[in-house]
């Protein structure tokens, strides 16, 4: 036995996040940490990593009581942390990422950058070898900032590595490099805790588990004891069923057309990041658009949005009329909106409440003689927190303290309230549970019955299979086929997906 929690609890203002919570990690061993958003997972890997104390409990280390002030404290003493909020510097190069406090240092006393750089490829030849070490961390997207931070636990050589939603943006080629790591890991003794919501993932690695309800422990099993829809019911404190079921909408109607749209490189006017890539989409339909890492999916989604103007050609025609938006906001006030990939980046003002996070968009909607009026922001917001469940205990509740799945519902609650022709969602569940994943279906399943038309990128294979009507397969910037949902399978989809 390594790291051993007792009696574990913790609360914030309005909110019990832990309640006598405990856990047990041993030697090279994989103990997956489960439950839904706001099961209290984040709390106790943050009590553990020193970046909080409990209010009552105790953490041993090799059978001794400590207590980390910080997480540097509790670096020292072999415990490293992979936020799933990634924590890395945007302005600094990988390298720098990965030494931040620890830089190798020259006799003259400077740091060695040389050296820094050397050290830094080592690492990132395990998992992407590609990366410069020089590249500014702000250049990269989502999934290569998260193999970032796994390197730089990994160098740590840490006794103990807590992994938060590691693979959350991973392509599969990097998942399985990162499992072929953790298994090297276990060998040399090392005791890994991970956060997943994939379950999936736990026979490939996990050895044991523990389950969280409510900032409460439910139990704690190894893996090979327990099946997989008894996880998801102590998870979830019921049986789940039919988690993609969705009611299919015939329709023919035609809401949102693209013709050759192309986007050059920002640097690099010769490279071309999508490459004359046309489809069309159909009102009450879901278009599902899969590719790997660095296929041009999210670019597609932004150009259509209006973020790269200058730099993109098309022939776009929405509900038959043709368009062309040369800003976010005209496409906000055509009908057509994004839910990006990086919510808390991108999608959301964490500093700001829920209430002025979903009115953002439509302020003509909340305003009176040029002045915010509350009572109609609280009538719109409340509508929408109902509609889409969001938990909080107040439309004034910062948005930084919900959980990822509410946090994303906050998101689509504020374009829901634009009251839009067409919805682009990059990702929408990544990083959230089984149950949170459910209801962000069920409201796509409410959203195009209504007539609404989705383009929904995801990197889960069986959720695309599921939830999508039509197929549309990207590799390298081109579109290389396209799927009717009974003719397509992982197979035709994934070879389609691989660069030839």
């Amino acid at each position: 036995m390594v790291l051993e929690a007792r009696g574990i609890s913790k609360s914030f203002p309005g909110v019990k996040a832990l309640d006598e919570v405990r856990l047990t990690v041993r030697r090279g061993r994989l103990h997956a940490l489960l439950g839904e958003n706001g099961a209290g997972k984040s709390t106790l890997i943050n009590i553990l990593a020193g970046v909080f104390p409990p209010d009552n409990g105790e953490v041993l280390l090799d059978g001794r009581p400590v207590a980390f002030r910080n997480p540097r404290e509790a670096r020292d003493a072999g415990v490293a942390i992979i936020f799933q909020e990634l924590n890395l510097v945007p302005h600094l190069s990988v390298a720098q990422n990965l030494f931040l406090g620890r830089e190798p240092l020259t006799r003259t006393g400077l740091i060695d950058d040389a050296r820094m750089n050397r050290e830094a490829a080592i690492w990132l030849r395990r998992l992407a070898p590609e990366l410069d070490p020089r590249t500014p961390v702000g250049r990269l997207r989502v999934g290569q900032q998260q193999v970032v931070e796994i390197a730089k636990a990994l160098s740590l050589k840490a006794r103990v590595i807590i992994m938060d939603e590691p693979t959350s943006a991973l392509t599969e080629q990097e998942v399985a490099v990162l499992f072929e790591l953790i298994g090297q890991l276990k060998q040399d003794g090392v005791a890994i805790i991970y956060i997943t919501h994939k379950l999936d993932e736990l026979p490939a690695i996990a050895d044991d588990l523990t389950v969280l309800r409510d900032g409460r422990f439910i139990d704690s099993r190894p893996v090979q004891e327990i099946a997989h829809e008894e996880i998801v019911r102590m998870m979830v404190g019921r049986n789940l069923s039919d988690l993609y079921g969705r009611v299919r909408v015939e329709t023919r109607e035609e809401v949102l057309r693209v013709e050759g749209l192309t986007l050059t490189h920002p640097e690099r006017a010769s490279k071309l990041l999508v490459r004359d890539v046309s489809f069309h989409l159909h009102r009450g339909e879901v278009l599902g658009l899969f590719g790997l890492m660095g296929a041009g999916r999210t670019e597609l989604l932004e150009t259509l949005f209006g973020l790269h103007p200058h730099r993109a050609s098309a022939k776009i025609y929405l509900t038959g009329q043709p368009v062309w938006f040369d800003s976010p906001r005209r496409a906000i006030d055509a009908g057509l909106v994004l839910a990006p990939e990086d919510r808390k980046r991108e999608g959301l003002v964490l500093s700001l409440s829920v209430a002025a996070n979903v009115s953002l968009a439509c302020l003509k909607q909340t305003e009176r003689l040029g002045f915010l009026d509350a009572a109609r922001e609280a009538d719109l917001v409340g509508q929408y927190v109902r509609r889409l469940r969001i938990k909080t205990p107040s439309l004034h509740r910062l948005t930084r303290f919900l959980s990822g799945g509410n946090q994303q519902k906050v998101v689509l609650a504020k374009w829901l309230a634009t009251r839009p022709k067409v919805l682009l969602l990059d990702e929408p569940t990544r990083g959230i549970d089984i149950a949170a994943k459910r209801e962000v279906y069920e409201l796509m399943d409410e959203l195009v019955a209504g007539g609404l038309g989705v383009v929904l990128v995801s990197s889960e294979l069986p959720e695309i299979l599921a939830v999508a009507d039509r197929i549309l397969v990207m590799c390298e910037g081109r579109k290389t086929a396209e799927f009717a949902r009974p003719d397509a399978t992982e197979e035709n989809i994934m070879t389609a997906a691989l660069p030839k």
